[in-house]
């Protein structure tokens, strides 16, 4: 692909010994979630052990006497208590995967370069000597992989407002998903995209902090309960599905929230959010204009005009089809983890949100929300706390062109020579795009107006806008999982 650049090679050479994973990884190409139409016999199985979470995980009705009666009963049965345990934990998700589902091994069966999220891990090798290189570039790419951030449905924490949820269990994918892009965004801010999760501790001070945002109490900034609050206009409610749009410009509003709340120097999201979603006079069609101007006017705002630039979060909400996405975009899309801003894609097949942060070939590598874990509260400056259940050892894959049209792709830039860069690179793209670019960059809006409303004739699922699909495809139907 021609806008793949060498600059971001990894080097297997600077791998040392404590690089390699504490256990080995799976690559396994099982399709997120459980939400499989066909009426085959693994699917059948995998609806039956859907419905079967919902049921130990959704609800909790602490007033309800009868409840109460009938949860000691259920405990007194050893058998329910067993499959209880098994559907709730990890356990049951591993036996969808590995007997229901379709597990193949991915990565090692190929030698093309791995892209994640703006790093290169050149597997292919030409000579036996190579082989040692390839094998090494597979470690650091473990390595990196498991040093991200998961963040899955949770179980057991309070009952969110009014409502009697206290698990995201079967709504919660797209919030989880979305969490995990901004994770990333801050691990790359405060620690740098070379950071990798230490084996031994005490932990990285700047690394608990950042899980601790992300926590399943109030008093964590970024999570699900102020997430729902924050995007009530947009349609966000517990117990309810989501689209990448309005989960967007719920971010922007929670960071917008935040800032009002404390001083420039203690933000808990120290970067402007710049929601990229088509031209400000409502223009419809063609892709969504990046405005430089606009995204200067929301470094200043974020700085309170003490700055002219700023850290910044670009996310870029679209919809790249009708029922599925449209292949002419696929070469953009993969392209795009070539950047060093790449932040990934909130995405996957649909009804089943996922964050997408690596290609390989025609695949795309995923970090899956949807294993149900218990709460962990920790305190932000616990350097000893057990964060396991935030990163991930198995490798996930999905073929590109089977992801759900309506996704979000993020960027973060770390400053206006990186956002340069990054306008360069995405300008680039565009060009190469054959007539379907994702999205274009001008200086105005004003001075794209015209280019950036132009659909080719010969493109029967030109890129939409946000707001124009939501009038003809209600992309925020994503189906209750």
């Amino acid at each position: 692909m021609k806008v793949f650049r060498e600059r971001g090679a990894v080097s297997p050479s600077k791998t040392t010994t404590t690089d390699t994973p504490k256990s080995s990884f799976i690559s396994d190409s099982s399709e997120p979630g459980s939400t499989d139409t066909k009426f085959s016999k693994p699917s059948l199985w995998s609806s039956f052990l859907a419905s079967a979470f919902s049921v130990f995980d959704i609800y909790r009705d602490s007033s309800s006497t009868s409840h109460s009666e009938g949860l000691h009963i259920r405990h007194r049965n050893g058998w329910t208590s067993s499959v209880k345990k098994i559907l709730a934990g990890g356990t049951m998700r591993r036996i969808q995967e590995r007997v229901l589902g379709t597990s193949k091994t991915g990565i090692s069966n190929t030698t093309s370069d791995i892209w994640f999220l703006g790093a290169c891990y050149k597997i292919s090798q030409g000579d036996s000597s190579g082989n040692a290189d390839a094998t090494d570039a597979l470690a650091a790419f473990h390595r990196d992989f498991s040093s991200r951030i998961l963040i899955t449905y949770r179980k057991g924490f309070d009952m969110i407002e009014d409502s009697k949820f206290t698990s995201d269990v079967n709504w919660g994918c797209m919030l989880r998903s979305s969490q995990m892009l901004v994770a990333q965004a801050l691990l790359f801010h405060r620690l740098g995209r070379s950071w990798r999760k230490p084996l031994d501790k005490p932990l990285d001070q700047d690394y608990v902090e950042i899980l601790h945002l992300f926590g399943d109490s109030e008093a964590s900034a970024f999570s699900i309960r102020n997430l729902l609050q924050a995007g009530k206009a947009y349609g966000l409610a517990a117990g309810s599905w989501v689209g990448p749009y309005a989960m967007c410009r719920s971010w922007e509003s929670l960071a917008r929230s935040k800032r009002e709340e404390t001083n420039l120097e203690f933000q808990t999201l120290p970067m402007a959010v710049y929601v990229v979603s088509g031209c400000e006079d409502g223009e419809r069609g063609g892709a969504p204009v990046l405005s430089i101007e606009d995204a200067a006017r929301h470094c200043s705002e974020f700085s309170k005009g003490r700055e002219d630039w700023t850290p910044i979060l670009l996310l870029v909400p679209l919809v790249l089809g009708l029922d599925k996405i449209n292949p002419r975009y696929i070469p953009s899309l993969q392209a795009t983890f070539t950047f060093p801003q790449s932040l990934g894609i909130l995405g996957g097949k649909p009804g089943a949100s996922t964050y997408i942060v690596g290609v390989q070939d025609k695949n795309a590598f995923y970090l899956d929300p949807h294993e149900v874990q218990p709460v962990v509260n920790f305190s932000r400056d616990d350097v000893e706390a057990n964060t396991s259940s935030y990163h991930c050892d198995v490798v996930r894959h999905i073929p590109l062109d089977l992801i759900d049209p309506s996704l979000a792709i993020g960027f973060y830039c770390r400053d206006k020579d990186d956002f340069d860069d990054f306008c360069s690179l995405a300008s680039k793209l565009a060009d190469e795009s054959n007539g379907a670019p994702l999205f274009t960059v001008a200086n105005s809006y004003k001075s794209s107006k015209h280019d950036s409303s132009e659909v080719r004739d010969d493109d029967p699922l030109g890129v939409m806008t946000m707001n124009d699909a939501e009038g003809c495809l209600n992309e925020d139907g994503w189906q209750l999982l």
